[in-house]
């Protein structure tokens, strides 16, 4: 797709050819976000979904690399050789039972857009469009296990926008960790001799009332919640065994240790009292505070409001959490919310994910995409952000 920018074109010509490269793809965005709605996939087997995204970057023109840091489900696509290392970031993950109702879909197709957009003028702004496929999100965290593997090393920033009711910038999110416990008892008759057992789910019983009761005094924006997956198998036998997991939020990562070792402790009262087994098992990774980019979030809220749309800044706010926060404490990110009539549904409802399809997920999709596609634009050709970012990759790769 030839769009007739050179080198040394204005502004409003390269917003053009942005704008008219998501349009021009408008009809396959489209069908990629109901696509993905219509068979939504879970934590690391969202194969379908990566497979419709690598078929659209490809007959985009994009080199596309599959089962990325060992990640089945995770992907990039690249486009342009420029110095300069543009990237946007799609989720395409669903909740176990709900589907979409995180509106995954929305974002995933919009990043992919964003992808197209930019890449139409990347050889004319000397940049290398980056689209790189993040499974789990709402589990594991795949931003964090690629992060790690060295998939944003040469990222300068990292862009995408997420399915909300209504348009926010500047928002944080919560640090949150999870685990997965188990308590191990011993087996016994409930009623002709409960006194030999070990009960297993007294010990969880007795880590959920203590955690309770901790909640007065967890500071402001802690936050501690969990479910019991498995409470003993029979009525009449003693559980040896019960699991639950939980996680742990609070307003950064340093925080978030702190009030570890206290619910740490309340796990440990249940296996102390009882005297039963307790294990303790990280599950995925840490997900770190958002920290939103100055920069990037205003030439987003120029890009989005130029067509059409007002925005609410959050700053201050916190938004629940996620693996962007990652990112965003590396390089400089922006995650915004792209907003649209969801009935007052929010997010992780079935009501939520109803709208996932609607007419105004729809234009959230391509507003998002051509924004998201701007902003990384205007990054690209204003001299002084150029050289901040690109310096700032040579510095990560100094310290390595």
């Amino acid at each position: 797709m030839s769009t007739g920018v050179s080198h040394d074109s204005g502004t409003e010509d390269v917003r053009r050819a942005v704008a008219a490269s998501v349009r021009e793809w408008r009809d396959r965005l489209l069908a990629l976000s109901h696509s993905l709605h219509d068979e939504p996939e879970t934590a690391l087997t969202e194969h379908r979904s990566a497979a419709k995204i690598a078929e659209l970057l490809t007959e985009a023109g994009f080199t596309v690399t599959r089962d990325v840091a060992g990640l089945p489900t995770a992907l990039v696509g690249e486009r342009g050789s420029g110095d300069l290392v543009v990237a946007f970031c799609a989720e395409y993950d669903a909740l176990p039972g709900i589907g979409h109702a995180c509106g995954h879909n929305v974002n995933g197709a919009a990043a992919v857009g964003a992808a197209l957009g930019l890449a139409a003028v990347a050889d004319a702004l000397g940049l290398t469009v980056k689209l790189i496929g993040t499974p789990a999100e709402e589990d594991i965290g795949g931003k964090a296990l690629l992060l790690e593997a060295g998939v944003f090393d040469d990222v300068a920033a990292a862009m995408m926008v997420h399915a909300a009711p209504e348009d926010t910038v500047g928002a944080s999110s919560l640090a949150i960790g999870a685990w997965d416990i188990t308590y191990r008892g011993t087996p016994a008759h409930a009623a002709a001799a409960p006194w030999e057992g070990v009960n297993a789910l007294d010990a969880m019983t007795l880590a959920h009332t203590a955690l309770g009761l901790l909640r007065q005094q967890l500071p402001p924006g802690a936050v501690v919640h969990g479910v019991v997956t498995d409470g003993g198998q029979a009525v009449n036998v003693i559980p040896a065994r019960t699991g639950a997991r939980y996680e742990v939020r609070a307003p950064t990562l340093e925080e978030l240790a702190r009030v570890r070792q206290k619910v740490r402790a309340c796990f440990e009262a249940g296996a102390l009292a009882t005297g039963a087994e307790l294990e303790l098992r990280l599950h995925g990774r840490d997900f770190a505070e958002l920290r939103q980019d100055p920069y990037l979030t205003d030439a987003y809220v120029r890009a989005i409001s130029a067509l059409g749309r007002s925005v609410t800044s959050r700053q201050g706010e916190t938004l629940a959490s996620t693996d962007m926060g990652n990112v965003s404490r590396l390089l400089p990110a922006i995650h915004p919310t792209i907003g649209y009539d969801t009935g007052g549904a929010k997010q992780h409802t079935p009501e939520f994910a109803a709208y996932g399809k609607s007419s105004g997920a729809d234009l959230a999709v391509l507003d998002g995409a051509t924004a998201l596609a701007m902003a990384g634009a205007e990054l690209a050709g204003t001299a002084t952000q150029r050289r901040r970012l690109i310096n700032a990759v040579a510095a990560r790769r100094a310290q390595v």
